[in-house]
């Protein structure tokens, strides 16, 4: 069992009054204010992702609060950002669901070869370190996951014990604010569905080709997948087969019709 150094009582003060700020946002842009603001001192970082839902099937929905252009919640390029929460989710499980810091260069792989300037992917390209910790909704039945990343080292103190204190804050600040306009529909629908049962594509199958329809190449999905790019080219044949379709584009367009009318 892990025992936490005591607060000093300056610490202890200044941690009240960021949590006592903490309960009176409710809109995106306070609680920006407020992470850029007071916060940093102690959670020095340039973007907060939040994710949420099933991450064993991949029914996840996120928020993103930065200043850095192209890092929005729902700016072009964040398709894929169910499997980067994903993969966060699986490593604060590997921390027994403690805060844990990362080097987000083992990540980048997930971006792709491809980053146009002021883009979500151009953004998070530019991140150094990662601090993640969470939380299970028990009346929900769900994990939330919060990650900060920092184009600077995100110092593991007073950073672990910071997130400790105010990640309660966060997460009540994020439950009180109305929804985006995109944020008012259901969650990523999981990887297996309507459509691998229709075409009868395999559970393989079905995730390349999520990584298909967000352009990813043969090489990038074997990277991600852990499998080579030759043996992500034979899946793709078996696909055309099964859809009787010729091309990437025809596939997607295939799948995503059977997602959408069953």
């Amino acid at each position: 069992m892990k025992f936490q150094t005591p607060l000093s009582s300056e610490d202890s003060a200044r941690y009240a009054a960021l949590i006592e700020q903490g309960t009176t946002i409710t809109r995106h842009a306070e609680l920006l204010d407020w992470l850029q603001g007071d916060v940093q001192p102690f959670l020095p970082h340039d973007i907060l992702l939040a994710g949420w839902g099933n991450f064993q099937e991949g029914a996840i929905q996120h928020d993103v609060v930065s200043v850095l252009p192209g890092a929005r919640s729902y700016a072009a390029g964040t398709d894929g950002l169910p499997f980067l929460l994903a993969k966060f989710h699986d490593r604060w499980l590997a921390a027994g669901r403690q805060p844990c810091s990362l080097d987000f260069s083992e990540f980048e792989y997930l971006l792709g070869q491809a980053s146009l300037p002021g883009s979500f992917s151009g953004s998070l390209r530019g991140m150094r370190s990662v601090l993640i910790h969470g939380m299970h909704d028990e009346r929900a039945q769900q994990d939330c996951v919060y990650v900060l990343m920092g184009a600077k080292d995100i110092p593991s103190e007073p950073a672990h014990m910071a997130i400790r204190m105010l990640m309660p804050s966060m997460d009540a600040a994020l439950r009180q604010m109305a929804p985006l306009p995109q944020q008012r529909r259901p969650a990523a629908a999981p990887l297996r569905g309507a459509a691998d049962d229709a075409c009868g594509l395999s559970e393989r199958e079905t995730q390349i080709m999520a990584w298909v329809a967000m352009g990813k190449t043969n090489s990038e999905i074997g990277a991600i997948l852990s499998i080579s790019g030759f043996t992500v080219k034979n899946h793709m044949q078996r696909i055309f087969q099964k859809l009787n379709v010729f091309n990437r584009a025809q596939a997607v367009s295939k799948v995503t019709r059977v997602s959408i009318y069953g």
